[in-house]
């Protein structure tokens, strides 16, 4: 028995034989190896006693502070764990607790599941668990309903009742690029081509996309007039600087944003399901419409998969209507004309009887 670094884990492992003979490890979850010598210590110690090592086994609760510790950046902690051992969490336990969740909350769920399902990977990962009861059942479908879009009339009366230039240039370019909030926000001056009439959605030191994907936004004359009336005149610029901010240097706040545009929808009495990612629908619906492919639609906003880009599919219905429509014969007008005189003079029917 002794310790071991692997490259799956930041914390020194014991390697040891179970009581089958087999190799196998289990990590001390120390850092610092004169750390790790003492756990390693009361370790076998505690195999000696059956009892003492259930009382060191690995719980969900011990699990979960280091996996959060781990990737703090990037989660939050959303639920609580029951004071088990890691080791004993199963299918069964996994797949009760997600679909008690979605009885009474679906998306919660989905939640939930993508959550867990990464956490426990990265258990497996450092070789606390052999394997990954998350990986061993689906979460229940979930239902997809229609992206709700808006007009640019209705637009216009949420601009007229927004009250600064900053909002109502937020929202605009929300519609007219069909950028996520948190691009839109983090957006840089020296992400903007105004010669070519572009805007690259890049990401940055301080900034990633939802699926790190970098992609090309052609800047039309509505939001070019709006991105240069919000270039600074003076000529001391920082092309790293916000292009959307109260005060330099300062990102916005998305909160702040996602309830001043909820306010303005109010105010101008539209639906109460429009929030500002409805302009972003808005953006691709208005595509669509006008006979833009989907697998261009998806480029410009940036889905991974094509899939995600389908459920605009239905707005292009009307086209389907017109496109079966140019499958009807043309007929000229001197065969209509002959067609109207059969019908006011029927010939002898050519019929046996």
């Amino acid at each position: 028995m002794y310790l071991i670094k692997s490259a799956k884990s930041p914390f020194w492992q014991i390697l040891f034989k179970n009581a089958k003979g087999k190799f196998t490890t289990k990590s001390t979850g120390k850092k610092l190896k004169s750390e790790a010598l003492i756990f390693l210590t009361d370790f076998k110690s505690s195999l000696e006693n059956p009892i003492e090592a259930a009382l060191h086994s690995k719980s969900l609760k011990e699990f979960e502070t280091e996996y959060l510790n781990v990737v703090s950046a990037i989660r939050s902690k959303s639920y609580k764990n029951e004071i088990i051992p890691l080791c004993q969490f199963n299918q069964a336990m996994a797949e009760k607790f997600i679909n008690d969740i979605y009885e009474r909350s679906k998306y919660s769920a989905a939640l939930h599941y993508r959550t867990l399902k990464a956490a426990f990977e990265k258990a497996k990962q450092w070789d606390y668990i052999s394997e990954n009861p998350f990986r061993k059942f689906k979460l229940p479908r979930l239902p997809k309903h229609i992206p709700v879009f808006i007009e640019y009339r209705h637009l216009k009366r949420i601009i007229k009742v927004t009250r600064t230039k900053l909002l109502r240039d937020i929202y605009l370019t929300g519609y007219f690029s069909g950028l996520r909030l948190g691009e839109l926000l983090n957006l840089r001056w020296d992400a903007v081509d105004f010669k070519n009439r572009f805007i690259k959605v890049e990401n940055t030191n301080t900034f990633t996309t939802k699926n790190k994907k970098e992609r090309i936004i052609p800047i039309n004359e509505t939001l070019y007039e709006i991105l240069s009336s919000r270039y600074p005149k003076s000529k001391i610029t920082n092309a790293g600087d916000y292009i959307f901010t109260r005060v330099k240097g300062v990102l916005l706040n998305t909160d702040y944003i996602s309830k001043s545009f909820k306010k303005a929808v109010r105010r101008a009495k539209l639906d109460d399901r429009i929030h500002f990612h409805t302009l972003r629908h808005s953006f691709a619906s208005c595509l669509v419409q006008n006979g833009v492919s989907l697998y261009v639609v998806k480029e410009l906003l940036g889905h991974q998969d094509i899939t995600t880009t389908q459920i605009y599919a239905h707005i292009k219905s009307d086209n389907l209507i017109d496109a079966v429509k140019k499958l009807e014969p043309r007929v000229r007008k001197s065969n209509i004309n002959k067609l109207r005189l059969l019908k006011t003079y029927p010939q002898k029917s050519n019929i046996v009887k």
